[in-house]
């Protein structure tokens, strides 16, 4: 099978400033790099519920770039900055893009003292797979 590195036109500066594939697709399986509340031109999204909602916004992108949709996710890691003081906010977002009338994906939620850049608290990474 042929590895297609998937790259959204507003994330083309990340790939060639960092080398970063925000995702890869080999045949019908995608893995998507951790996506985070970020804006097109790198700034950190203000306030938690803001943020949150700017990362699943990123990894929706990510997924229809690679030809996939949350319902096509089978698994997903995510990690928090103060993952107690976030996580039920973050299962209430969570909700709107992972439908509850689909399997859930199976997911790992882990807490972090800091991710990439100072202001982030948030950073999701999802596998799909797309039947041919």
């Amino acid at each position: 099978m042929i590895r297609t590195t998937v790259v959204p036109p507003t994330m083309q500066n990340i790939f060639e400033r960092f080398h970063y594939a925000p995702a890869v697709r080999i045949g019908p399986w995608i893995s998507c790099a951790g996506q985070v509340g970020r804006d097109a031109n790198m700034r950190v999204v203000e306030g938690m519920e803001a943020q949150m909602v700017q990362a699943w916004e990123n990894v929706k992108m990510v997924l229809a770039e690679a030809g996939a949709g949350f319902e096509h996710v089978y698994a997903m890691t995510t990690y928090h900055v103060g993952i107690q003081e976030q996580l039920e906010l973050f299962c209430q977002v969570k909700d709107r893009y992972i439908l509850r009338s689909n399997p859930p994906p199976a997911w790992t939620g882990v807490g972090v003292t800091a991710l990439t850049f100072p202001g982030q608290i948030v950073e999701i990474q999802v596998n799909a797979y797309v039947p041919d």
